[in-house]
């Protein structure tokens, strides 16, 4: 539906904005008007002026959903390795095989920008129909100037083929390709430094992000990636702390990042610098899940500290092929413990944060009208079911 107004009525509204858990109003009423949030509250109190009505039947209404982590751009996919893990190699062990991050390399540097593009949307129009409205998308599957900006602008050409958001990560410090393998310095100063300052100058990069871990880089050699960003006025964001400890998440705390993403084996320590820097903690289950992980986050230390968690789906060919928001939050809940609470928060509130984005994630006057209505009474069941969307419509800048 198209208008430039309306008044959603008879609905729940987890409003995700403090107060009540939830930010729970029942009998209540939201204001759309011109693309934003007018008003929301008791239904008895809603504006005479506002309208035209439209009753929700007691539906639930939250914000759209948000994916702050994704890999959805890439060519091929590498089926034949998750085979490969379940006959008993580890993941670490088929990265350094050739497998796992750079085998994807190949297949982004063969594909058009075109193909990327086609083959992102499929992954995009299943986050969609599960209600998300903005969607963070990284490149990293280049590992050379041409590809990585190839990669940034197909992630462009997602919000102009469909009705979302996209915020970009650039990647460049994902993995140290074939040519340059065991001279990852060489590589960063070559290669990944070029093609950050070249897109940046295409206006291609939100973001600055870098996978710290012992397959990848070290906290050395991703520090002159940040210490670029900041020069430039990027924020950064980490892979931080996912298979080892090796100081990233300190790394990102120091340069003040959005987020620290993975951080299983994340300290108190840790958690005690990201409270200090205002970062959040994003929190990917599919990736734990998928590659069989029994090092879990310390969500314990993270509530202590007052670290932010989001959760995403991490959406990638290798380690988690996964593209559902919904999954992401009973996984989240299952593995990890996480209260249906904390996983609402952490696809809407929190994921708004990680992606350094103020106007969406809640529902409250002046923001974005980015809404998702669903056939549920109460907001656990969102996390409670697996393999069910109850989606039962999105508005996306007050359309739909």
């Amino acid at each position: 539906m198209n208008v430039t107004a309306m008044l959603l009525t008879n609905a729940t509204i987890a409003t995700m904005a403090g107060g009540a858990p939830y930010g729970l109003l029942r009998d209540g009423a939201v204001w759309i008007k011109g693309g934003v949030i007018a008003w929301v509250g008791p239904q008895a109190d809603a504006p005479s002026e506002a309208g035209p009505t439209e009753d929700m039947a007691g539906r639930l209404i939250t914000p759209a959903l948000i994916d702050c982590h994704t890999h959805i751009v890439h060519g091929g996919n590498r089926a034949g390795e998750f085979e490969m893990r379940l006959n008993g190699a580890s993941y670490e062990e088929v990265a350094r095989a050739g497998g796992g991050i750079v085998s994807t390399v190949k297949a982004t540097r063969l594909a058009t920008e075109a193909e990327l593009l086609a083959g992102a949307l499929r992954f995009a129009d299943a986050l969609i129909a599960e209600g998300a409205s903005v969607i963070e998308v990284k490149s990293g599957y280049g590992l050379d100037i041409e590809t990585e900006l190839k990669m940034l602008r197909a992630a462009r050409a997602i919000e102009t083929a469909r009705p979302v958001r996209v915020k970009t990560s650039f990647l460049g410090a994902h993995a140290v390709p074939a040519e340059f393998q065991g001279h990852a310095a060489q590589y960063i100063s070559e290669v990944c430094l070029p093609a950050l300052e070249a897109a940046h100058a295409e206006g291609l990069v939100d973001a600055v992000d870098g996978f710290c871990e012992g397959i990848a880089f070290s906290v050395e050699e991703i520090e002159p990636v940040f210490a670029r960003a900041k020069e430039l006025g990027i924020p950064v964001k980490l892979h931080a702390e996912q298979l080892s400890h090796i100081g990233g998440t300190q790394l990102a705390a120091k340069y003040g990042a959005l987020s620290a993403d993975h951080v299983e084996y994340a300290t108190d320590t840790d958690a005690q610098a990201l409270a200090a820097a205002g970062s959040v903690a994003v929190i990917l289950p599919g990736a734990f899940y998928t590659i069989r992980e029994t090092q879990a986050p310390p969500i314990d230390a993270f509530r202590k500290h007052g670290v932010p968690m989001a959760l995403a789906t991490d959406c990638n060919p290798g380690s988690s092929p996964m593209a559902s928001l919904l999954m992401t939050m009973n996984m989240g809940c299952t593995l990890f413990r996480m209260t249906p609470e904390e996983a609402l928060a952490g696809v809407t509130r929190h994921a708004a944060r990680a992606l350094g984005l103020e106007d969406i994630g809640r529902i409250a006057p002046s923001l974005r009208a980015d809404l998702a209505i669903w056939d549920v009474a109460e907001p656990a069941e969102l996390a409670y079911r697996i393999g069910y969307n109850p989606l039962h419509r999105r508005i996306f800048g007050g359309q739909g």
